[in-house]
């Protein structure tokens, strides 16, 4: 006898997936100098997506992702994004191959992205909640 799922019940396994990779929660971080300490998830996109371009103070921004097999860049994706990382991912390779963009520096760990942050005034980075932090860097509130 075989199984066969429905439209209905694989759409319901896909979501109950997309849910459990998004589980690891992130913090987003900005250099501690900067003015800014609220950010909508809109403008925290646009600035991962190289659409904003300078923060309030006129310093550039510059984004710092994770690499790409990290669960917190997956949740980072999911919940700022609102898609997966492999459609950011697809974004970018169509940025690349038209010249007309490269995406933002990828860290290998947490540690990684709040060292480049804390170095790089205009920089906006994210990490897995519970990251030691130290000084230097500043979490923002992401509002919805």
């Amino acid at each position: 006898m075989r199984f066969q799922l429905g439209a209905a019940a694989l759409a319901f396994c896909a979501l109950l997936a997309s849910r459990s990779s998004a589980a690891e929660p992130v913090l987003v971080i900005v250099n501690e100098s900067n003015p800014v300490s609220t950010m909508s998830a809109q403008d925290v996109s646009k600035a991962f997506m190289k659409k904003l371009k300078s923060w309030p103070d006129g310093v550039e921004v510059i984004a710092v992702d994770l690499k790409e097999s990290s669960a917190a860049r997956e949740s980072f994706s999911r919940q700022i994004h609102d898609k997966p990382s492999s459609a950011v991912k697809a974004y970018w390779q169509r940025m690349i191959f038209s010249g007309r963009e490269v995406p933002p520096p990828e860290k290998s760990t947490s540690a990684e992205v709040v060292a480049f942050v804390r170095a790089n005034r205009g920089a906006i980075g994210y990490v897995a909640a519970g990251t030691v932090l130290g000084g230097g860097v500043k979490v923002i509130q992401i509002a919805r």
